[in-house]
Parts: structure tokens; sequence; C-alpha cells
């Protein structure tokens, strides 16, 4: 991979973050501010300098598993995220006096946790953190007491992280909703629960100063210069697209399809390398704002109502916010923010037009346009090759987009360059012809029987082939495939 569609490891971490607000339904420096009083709380509790250094990556990581359960939490809770939002603000405390699992834990739940946890543990593997970073994302649902989830763990066997991230975020969000005292009733009331009592003995006298920092005119914030070396390493912005497209199961490789034909399309168009690959960056995190919207929105069929419309219309609007918070990707982040816009003016958020649209953004506009027409939704079949060129030509003769743009990238999709061969990695199990389809059904969000009529086999097979594509990936859940296999080019 050539260093020009890499990215310092801080920006990937600080876009998943970003993308874990919009998930979670919070304010998008939440993560960045309790990462913050993470680092505090560690500091206080006499953390070393490792473990301080843990608690402030497992806070900016802690939703990154977000995308990866977002299916199963509407399945769940109808909205996924104002159904997570409204789960971080309860103030309900739970005593340690209460036993834990004294109900049973739904199947649901449990499910929802293990893709989240694998997720979160294998970002931060790839992003190359440390494992113990890596060991407290994958039990940051476990509590002091054994009641959390999958509540397996409990005491001094969950990571320390574990503990210092759930009391840093407790404090955040209440004291921003309720208030300091607030905030600190309530974090007592789960201490020996949710995290140790002395860790909140030990942060208590120091919360309404570490408030105050938060909340003054310059906020000690993270910032690039503090950064340890293990944030300063490079990692593929890919990665950061795929993690983006683990939302919706029919959008796997999404990302990836829009940035490959943008940067084709500016080739033919005459942009020099710098503009090719920042269009071709752009349209790898042109869906950062699409993890606000509930995958009931996404999946429902056309037309959509007034309030539905209103939200997808702010999704470039996030993620042209991402590009004010993540000086690595602020100019593709501008770019990737035209993405639903039109010549026009008939596109959003800014409903500009003609030569108010960058020639960089008007073609990652088009490209998106083309992928979405070519992508099955679950209301709708993918449009043919031919009924998809017909669209563009028709969106271009009526202003829609430019016509030099829709000419360069349909010569680009015309030329059918074939997607070359990757070949497994040094250590890697191949997979074979089969288990490759069984993968791709799958990645796709398709049940086992789905898998087993498409491919004309029995869904015990399909089962089989599904718990050695586990095996050779090592992992335990399809997100868990769908993004090792989008890392490794198999999808």
């Amino acid at each position: 991979m050539s260093d020009d569609t890499t990215i310092a490891v801080f920006d990937a971490v600080r876009a998943l973050a970003f993308i874990g607000d919009l998930s979670m339904g919070q304010p998008t420096d939440h993560s960045l501010r309790t990462a913050w009083l993470a680092g505090m709380i560690a500091t206080r509790a006499r953390c070393d300098p490792s473990q301080v250094e843990a608690a402030r990556h497992v806070a900016l990581l802690r939703w990154s598993g977000c995308t990866a359960n977002a299916q199963e939490f509407a399945d769940f809770l109808e909205d996924d995220v104002q159904g997570r939002s409204a789960l971080l603000a309860s103030q309900k405390p739970r005593t340690a006096q209460q036993p834990p699992h004294s109900v049973p834990i739904p199947n649901a739940m449990l499910a929802m946790a293990n893709i989240h946890c694998e997720i979160a543990g294998d970002i931060a593997n790839t992003l190359g953190l440390g494992s113990d970073t890596e060991a407290a994302l994958r039990a940051i649902f476990e509590t002091y007491d054994g009641g959390g989830v999958p509540g397996l763990l409990q005491g001094n066997d969950v990571p320390l992280a574990t503990y210092v991230v759930a009391l840093a975020s407790d404090l955040e969000i209440f004291s921003r909703l309720y208030g300091l005292d607030e905030a600190l009733a309530l974090a007592r009331g789960r201490a020996n629960s949710v995290y140790p009592g002395a860790l909140v003995d030990a942060s208590a006298p120091w919360v309404s100063t570490w408030m105050n920092a938060l909340d003054s005119a310059a906020p000690p914030w993270t910032d690039a210069a503090d950064q340890p070396a293990s944030m300063l390493r490079r990692v593929g912005l890919e990665f950061v697209g795929d993690v983006i497209d683990l939302k919706l199961p029919w959008m796997t490789g999404y990302s990836r399809r829009v940035a490959q034909l943008a940067r084709d399309c500016s080739a033919r168009a005459g942009l020099d390398e710098a503009l090719c690959s920042r269009t071709y960056k752009a349209g790898l995190i042109h869906g950062i704002g699409r993890a606000s919207v509930p995958n009931a929105i996404w999946n429902a069929p056309e037309p959509l109502p007034a309030s539905s419309l209103e939200r997808l219309r702010l999704v470039p609007y996030w993620t042209s916010r991402a590009a004010g918070q993540i000086d690595g990707l602020a100019l593709e982040a501008e770019i990737a923010s035209f993405a639903f816009e039109r010549r026009d003016g008939s596109g959003y958020f800014r409903g500009r037009s003609g030569a108010a649209m960058p020639q960089e953004g008007q073609i990652v506009a088009a490209a998106e346009q083309w992928v979405s027409l070519r992508t099955r939704r679950p209301w709708r079949a993918e449009f043919t090759e031919a009924d998809a060129l017909d669209r563009m030509k028709e969106e271009a003769e009526a202003g829609r987009f430019d016509q030099e743009v829709v000419a360069a990238l349909l010569a680009s999709v015309l030329s059918h360059v074939p997607a070359k061969p990757v070949a497994s990695a040094r250590g890697e199990q191949s997979l074979s012809e089969r288990e490759l389809e069984v993968l791709r059904c799958i990645s796709r969000g398709e049940s086992t029987k789905q898998v087993a009529r498409a491919l004309g086999i029995s869904p015990r097979t399909v089962r089989t082939h599904v718990e050695r594509l586990f095996l050779k990936l090592e992992c335990s859940t399809r997100a868990a495939a769908t993004l090792k296999a989008a890392t490794r080019g198999l999808i």
C-alpha cells in the first residue's frame, strides 16, 4: 500500500471516535472528553504510564464496535441511535447487594455485546494499540460485581482500563445532563457494582476541577502533539471505510467502491495525482455521518417521511463536522461532505450548485450515485449496468451532474478493469472458492437459509463452511469475519 492511502493511527482513532459518538447519539466530543477524564482518573489512581495510555485509547475506541451491531440493536430497540443514547442517560443505579444476573441476559443482548467487543478488540489489534487496550475493549461491558455482559469476569479479572473508562464516561454524560452533584451521586451509587469504589473515592475530590477544565474556552482535549509513538504509525484509510460500512450489511465494501471509482474518474478527468488521491480518500470516508441515522430509516423503502429525510440530509453535515475535528483528514472530509450535493442545487446539506461545488466533490458525488444504483437495498434490487448507465446520463442531462464528470465516470465503469487477486499474507490460512462464496454472502447479511438457497447447498453445509471461516479468520462473529475479510481484500 502506498503512503498516499495511509493516515496516522491517531487520525484513524479520532475518526472512529467521531463515528462512535454519532452511533451512540452523543455529542461528537464525548469520546474526546471521556479520554481526557480517563487519563486524569487513571493518574489520580496512581496507575503506571502504560495504564494511563491504555485508558485514554480505550475511551476513544469504546464505541468503535457500534457500527457492527447496529442492525441487531435496531432489531432489539428499533432506533439503534436513540436507543443507545437512552441507555447511557439512564440514572438507574445497581447496588452491590443486587444479585448479578438475577434475571438472565437476553440472547439478543449477549449477541450484540459479543459483536461489539470482538470488533472493538480487533480494531485495537489492527491499529497496534497494545494488549492492555485490546483486552479492556474486549471486556468493555464487564463490571466489578460480575453483573456485566456477558458476565464472565469480575473484580480484578476485569482490565483496569475498563473500569476507568466506565467511570469517566458516566461522569462526562451525567454532569452534562444532570449537573455535577448528581453525576457524583450517580457514580457513588454504582461504586463497587459497575466499578471499584476506590476509583470513585480517588476521583471525587477532583471532578469539579476536571469538569471546569473541560468546559474552559481552550479545553484540554487530546492533542496530536501529546500522542505516544503507538498513535503516530500509519494505517490504511480503507480500514476506517470498512468500519463505517459495517453499520448496514448491504453496504459491505460500499466505501471502497466509491473511493476506487472516484479515483479512476478523477484520473480520466485529468486531475493530478494529489487530487486523485484526495478524491480516493474522500470516497473512503464519505459515509462518516451515516452513523447518525438509525438503520430503520436506511432499510425503509422510499418515499420517506419528512422527519426521516431531514435526518438523512444531516449525513454529509456530520461528515463536514468531522473535517473540523480531525486535522489529518480535514481536506478529505470536506470533499466527502459534497457526496450528496447536485449541480442544480437539489442536493444536501448545503444545496450548493454549479461552480460552487469543487470538482473533486462533484466526482465523489457522481461515484456515490453510481455505487448506490448498483447496490441492492432491502427494498429493491440493484440496477442493472444498462439501467444505471441510462440513469446517470439522465441525471447529467437534467443538470444534476456535470456532463464531463459523468462521461469520465462511465468510461471508468465500462473499462471493467478486473480486481487483482489478493494472496494470503504470511501466516494467514487461504480460503477455498466455496468458502469465499459463503463469506461474500454472509458479509451482505444473508441468513444461513438464504446462503443455502443462493449457492444450492444445504443449511448444514453452510454452517460447516461458516465454522471453518471463523477458524481461519480467527473470529467468532459474522461482523468480525466481514471486517477481517474486507481488510484483507477478500470481499
